[in-house]
């Protein structure tokens, strides 16, 4: 009765999401209010079971999410994406562009929430492939995967910020493992796979194509942009350990909390890109506000997908699928993955998907033997799995750069279906030595 209660809830959320167009929030709490009940909670155990889902989810997830949305929102007004893209494909030349490009990608990405940063990137493509005189594609696809990467592997983005905070992983370890596994997956999904794709010749909007760079002049120095791109990478993952190594040093701790070291990125962003430039902190007040803002969609679906998982486990479905799969031939890791990817299939949500299955798996994962560092990120690739239809960023992609729903099928699906299974690959091989 449990799995068939699990997997009848499963496709009401498919179909609520997908099907009948409706609120991912609202989906997640009606689904999970109706599979409380149908389990035989009583109503007093429902409610308390949604506020401790929402409040346990977001916790300090909140200030996490929250400056890494003003942290990239600071990198793109202010030009420093621009500004490191250029000196990167200054350095590769022509022949290596696709290296420049994709290791420009993954630089912007870690900063940049995934639809912000697509939109900041997508001018860099146009000019960049015009004035090297190279296919769009051949261009945009090693930046892009960055992108992806990044959006899918590494904290502080919302989905592998969330697994990380409901698996209790070490966030700092989780986005040090979370790089290591990225750069296989961008080689060959970016540079390589790009490689292949000089056949397709996308004719994009032409107003779109001939969008002019800034001037040097108006652009922040490329250390400063550098630094301010990579702080929170340097301090989330050099103080957790540093912290070991001096557990009573007061403001060390203080530094290794990854909602203190997100505070210090934007402080410091606020400070380099914004007031020593001459912006005015009204100026500087308002961006961050937007910043915060476009965020507050993915926090209350976080928060959804956090009250699934509480009602699961409050109702003892996560207990008795955890009981059933224990005893199967099969890495977690696999599994996870595995399940991700179907759900993200079907949902189209990478969010979404990553956070169901944590819901779905969570007993299960708790007392596995394998890192949980490793299981966010076999998750996370998992939740890149071959993006369609039923996804808003293949519509981005299909419509910037003007491509036939085949030919979207062919370049972008193909190319996130192998993020997603070098992502599991790499956890793999990284399990042998952790």
């Amino acid at each position: 009765m449990p799995l068939l209660l699990t997997f009848l809830a499963i496709l009401t959320l498919i179909l609520l999401i997908a099907w009948l167009q409706i609120d991912t929030f609202i989906s997640f709490l009606l689904v999970s209010i109706g599979l409380g009940l149908a389990s035989g909670l009583d109503v007093d155990t429902v409610s308390k079971a949604i506020q401790k889902g929402v409040g346990g989810t977001l916790g300090d997830l909140v200030l996490i999410v929250g400056f890494g949305a003003m942290l990239g929102k600071m990198v793109a007004d202010s030009g420093a994406a621009q500004r490191i893209t250029d000196a990167l494909i200054g350095v590769f030349g022509r022949k290596f562009i696709q290296w420049g490009m994709a290791l420009a990608g993954f630089v912007i990405g870690i900063p940049l929430f995934y639809n912000a940063g697509f939109v900041i990137v997508i001018p860099l493509i146009f000019m960049i492939s015009a004035t090297a005189r190279l296919p769009l594609l051949y261009i945009g696809i090693p930046m892009l995967s960055a992108l992806s990467v990044a959006h899918g592997y590494l904290p502080p983005h919302p989905s592998p910020a969330a697994i990380a905070s409901q698996l209790h992983a070490d966030l700092g370890q989780t986005l040090f493992y979370g790089i290591i596994v990225s750069l296989p997956a961008i080689a060959v999904a970016g540079p390589l796979f790009g490689s292949t794709l000089k056949r397709f010749q996308p004719k994009p909007d032409a107003d779109l194509f001939n969008v002019k760079p800034r001037p040097l002049a108006e652009l922040p120095g490329l250390r400063i942009s550098v630094m301010t791109a990579l702080l929170p990478v340097f301090l989330l993952t050099t103080m957790s350990g540093v912290k070991r190594l001096n557990p009573d040093n007061r403001l060390i701790g203080l530094l290794a909390e990854p909602y203190f070291g997100m505070l210090v990125s934007v402080l410091f962003a606020a400070y380099v890109l914004g007031s020593r430039r001459g912006m005015t902190m009204k100026a500087i007040s308002k961006s961050m506000e937007e910043a915060f803002k476009g965020v507050s969609v993915i926090l209350l679906i976080i928060a959804g997908a956090g009250v699934f998982k509480e009602i699961m486990t409050a109702s003892g479905v996560s207990t008795y699928i955890a009981e059933n799969l224990k005893n199967m031939d099969i890495s977690p890791l696999i599994l996870s993955w595995g399940i991700a990817a179907v759900i993200r299939i079907c949902v189209g949500s990478a969010t979404v998907a990553g956070l169901t299955t944590v819901g779905i798996l969570a007993p299960l994962l708790a007392n596995s033997p394998v890192p949980p560092e490793l299981l966010v990120l076999s998750i996370g690739s998992g939740s890149l799995m071959f993006s369609h239809l039923n996804d808003g960023g293949f519509w981005l992609f299909k419509e910037y750069f003007n491509l036939s729903i085949k030919d979207t099928l062919l370049t972008w699906s193909v190319m996130e279906t192998i993020v997603s299974i070098m992502g599991l690959l790499g956890v793999l091989v990284l399990n042998l030595f952790v």
